[in-house]
């Protein structure tokens, strides 16, 4: 797994970047808890092996 952008994950799930957004609201707890700011463009890999697992988005 790599970093990749949250406009990158988006694109794979098929939705927009704000609704994206909105669904890293209800995981903004785990976020916190792996130093992630709201801000971030690029989110590390254990974050996005999660949000993967997560949201079934295929790669």
């Amino acid at each position: 797994m790599k970093a990749m952008l949250k406009s990158e994950l988006a694109a794979a799930a098929g939705v927009s970047t704000e609704t994206f957004r909105r669904w890293l609201q209800s995981d903004a707890e785990y976020l916190r808890a792996h130093h992630i700011k709201p801000t971030s463009k690029v989110l590390p890999p254990n974050v996005v092996k999660y949000l993967i697992a997560k949201y079934s988005i295929e790669l």
